[in-house]
């Protein structure tokens, strides 16, 4: 099969080299949305920057597409809402341009402590007026960074070396892991009263929006300077304007603002503000490495693999990543296994994090959406991935809860799925041995250690000689060989239950016949 990619926007050659080696390539740049409207249901993939606006209108046209591909950190320009609707992956390359943002944020800060491009301008026109542009230091300044991603953490450092405060705000950072590259971390509130320079790098989303207006302002020092290389629209601008014209803010320094290009912007009037025109990762290097980045996420997307900068599901922070994956491949597995022995509709799915697993607090995300992917891939029609997993369970009442807990019952780490349903429920756990070895250590109320991968038979049965040969027996006349077996019990002659691997799939009438022997209460086929 050869897939088909559109190629929205202007992209460096190394990444274009890269699709074009295995997929159909069309670079059509400028489309409106009309125009991609027509065209988008034949392709599989579309590759964009900033320039071109994949709407819900486009992503509903296309009817093949899975995947929307940003060669850049921002996705304002894609509906990631009507793509996670369509299980179409929406990825970025966010590491690509984070050292040109970081260094042209740099420039900015410099650039405003020290009135470089006023002074420049100012020298060029025949003047020579030091005293105008007197500048200040950035020596034990207190810099204030709301958001420490990527981009925010290397500012830091290189504001460390020069000999700068740093505070920040950020939700999803801890206290400890800042303080490890010398980072203060503080309530936004609380920035806002200390910094003496503040520079913004989180995504445009409604709790950001104009998140620098005049309430935020008022609070903020006399004199403070102001940077925003992030995303147009963090800033009121309107507001800003009115502090600056007042002398509350000292100046200000935009790559970005809420309407590009700002055209007749008061912005552009104000000599203490510095502007350029969104060339945080505009570098030679920055383009390259989004590109590529971009293409490569792209082709394994199509051969069935995963992105890695997928911005519409929780994505594996790096520092968790040989923790987290082993234990979100035992999830689906554990997912699957139990909607295929469980009865009734599903009402209510619960995950407990044991032991270890219980200091990863809020990065067990990914865990919990591979186990509702296993759930729930094997009962509906249209597929589901990590991208539409918890839409799709939300959407049919399914209630979804997380516990942590540092008791782990014997186990460094242990993983515990129940899923409630109208008929009843059933709990299975397991954990990850060395170099990744997935095991489901129990089910229900009986200890296992079987492997989680390929043909499994689940039976309850009577705890009695003769009914697990009479089984094996059956199997053996149609030609299916055991891998493996495992039995549980908890008082001899009572209930038991036995899982059985095998190496191929069991027909529907060997599985009636193993039902229908003395001995047996239930006996179900589940494919891993």
């Amino acid at each position: 099969m050869t897939w088909k990619v559109l190629v929205g926007d202007e992209l460096a050659e190394e990444g274009l080299s890269i699709i074009r080696k295995e997929c159909q390539t069309d670079i059509r740049s400028g489309l409106s949305e009309d125009e991609l409207v027509k065209i988008i249901g034949e392709y599989d993939a579309i590759l964009v920057r900033s320039g071109t606006q994949v709407t819900a209108r486009v992503i509903e046209a296309g009817k093949r597409l899975k995947f929307i591909g940003r060669a850049g950190a921002g996705v304002d320009n894609i509906d990631t809402d009507a793509a996670t609707r369509k299980g179409i992956i929406v990825a970025n390359a966010p590491e690509g341009n984070t050292l040109a943002a970081t260094e042209h944020t740099m420039a900015m800060i410099l650039s405003l402590a020290r009135n470089i491009p006023q002074a420049n301008s100012s020298l060029k026109k025949g003047e020579w007026k030091r005293s105008k542009f007197m500048g200040v230091e950035l020596n034990e300044k207190t810099l204030g960074i709301v958001g420490l991603g990527r981009i925010g953490r290397e500012i830091a450092k290189r504001a460390t070396a020069m000999e700068m405060r740093i505070v920040a705000y950020d939700p999803f950072i801890t206290k400890e892991r800042a303080a490890q590259i010398g980072v203060e971390m503080m309530t936004m509130e609380d920035l806002f009263r200390q910094a003496d320079i503040i520079t913004v790098h989180t995504p445009l989303i409604k709790e950001t929006k104009h998140v620098i207006n005049d309430t935020s302002i008022a609070t903020m020092k006399d004199g403070v300077r102001i940077i925003n290389c992030a995303r147009g629209g963090i800033i009121d601008e309107a507001a800003l304007v009115r502090a600056v014209q007042s002398g509350k803010v000292a100046g200000a320094a935009l790559d970005v603002f809420e309407n590009e290009p700002p055209k007749d912007s008061p912005l552009l009037g104000l000599d203490q503000v510095i502007t350029t025109p969104h060339l945080g990762a505009s570098t030679v290097e920055a383009q390259v490495n989004v590109s590529v980045s971009v293409a490569k996420q792209c082709l394994e997307v199509l051969k069935g693999g995963s992105a890695k900068y997928t911005v519409n599901a929780p994505m594996v922070p790096q520092e968790f990543a040989e923790v987290i994956e082993p234990f979100a491949f035992l999830a689906e597995k554990m997912g699957r296994f139990l909607i295929q022995t469980v009865e009734g509709r599903v009402e209510r799915v619960e995950l407990t994090y044991e032991g270890e697993l219980a200091a990863l607090k809020n990065n067990t995300k990914y865990i919990t959406i591979m186990a509702l992917k296993g759930l729930l891939d094997p009962i509906l029609r249209t597929p589901v991935n990590i991208v539409n997993a918890e839409l799709a369970a939300r959407e049919r009442g399914i209630a979804v809860s997380e516990t942590t807990t540092a008791e782990s019952h014997g186990f460094k780490s242990l993983l515990t799925l129940k899923v409630v349903t109208d008929k009843g429920e059933e709990t299975t756990a397991g954990t990850v041995f060395f170099k990744g070895r997935a095991r489901i250590t129990s089910i229900g109320k009986y200890t296992m250690d079987f492997i989680p991968e390929g043909f499994v038979i689940v039976s309850r049965h009577l705890d009695k000689p003769g009914v697990i040969g009479r089984a094996s027996t059956i199997l053996g006349s149609m030609q299916i060989n055991i891998a493996g077996m495992q039995v549980g019990r908890i008082n001899p002659g009572e209930e038991a239950i036995m899982v059985l691997n095998v190496d191929s799939e069991v027909p529907p009438e060997a599985m009636d016949q193993i039902r229908s022997m003395p001995g047996i209460f239930t006996a179900k086929f589940v494919k891993l």
